[in-house]
């Protein structure tokens, strides 16, 4: 994995793998569980899932031979128990690249993240309009900033923007039996697009 110098987690690229195995509905769908739960095993994301537990482990393993997660030994019951934890990395897609099939692949991770992150828009504006006033706690928020920048400029502030999200990771109360599991998407797009 890598660190940054403070010895905590990194932003880094994708790999092809790591694209490769984010093309997956329900990896993705898998990847999201772990906000829910740091630790998990098969059987734990079957049920959440809906999904067989063998169908769910095969999954495991491709996530893990990318790199998006890692075996958690000191979690597991026994030998024969595996235990998974997402890798803390921030990840970017790169939208450019030379190779064109992993352009063809950066391109159909971006649509399907899209839709993810779409889907996640839906299950706000729909928990605003119909229980929120029934549910004070803060669930959701969408926020929007329009801001003339250089590129350097945005290169800058997205630096900023993973580096508190990498050290709100690192420095979070472990041990918080109040602690929920958040989603957040940053999307950005310069006024070209």
């Amino acid at each position: 994995m890598a660190e940054t110098d403070t010895g905590g987690p990194a932003e880094r690229t994708m790999t092809t793998a790591m694209l490769k195995a984010f093309a997956n509905p329900l990896r993705r769908r898998i990847m999201r569980v772990f906000t829910k739960r740091e630790f998990v095993r098969a059987a734990d994301i079957a049920g959440d899932l809906g999904e067989p537990a063998n169908k769910i482990s095969f999954h495991l393993r491709v996530l893990a031979d990318a790199g998006l997660i890692v075996e958690a030994p000191e979690q597991a019951r026994d030998g024969r128990d595996r235990v998974w934890t997402p890798i803390k990395d921030s990840l970017r897609i790169r939208a450019s690249t030379t190779d064109p099939d992993d352009m063809a692949l950066s391109d159909a991770v971006i649509a399907a993240m899209a839709e993810d992150h779409l889907e996640l828009v839906r299950r706000l504006v729909a928990h605003s309009t119909s229980v929120a006033a029934q549910d004070p706690a803060d669930h959701g928020t969408l926020s929007v900033s329009n801001l003339r920048l250089t590129e350097a400029e945005y290169s800058a502030l997205m630096d900023k923007l993973n580096g508190a999200i990498l050290e709100a990771e690192r420095t979070r109360d472990k041990d918080a039996g109040d602690a929920r599991g958040w989603q957040i998407d940053i999307v950005a797009a310069d006024d070209t697009l």
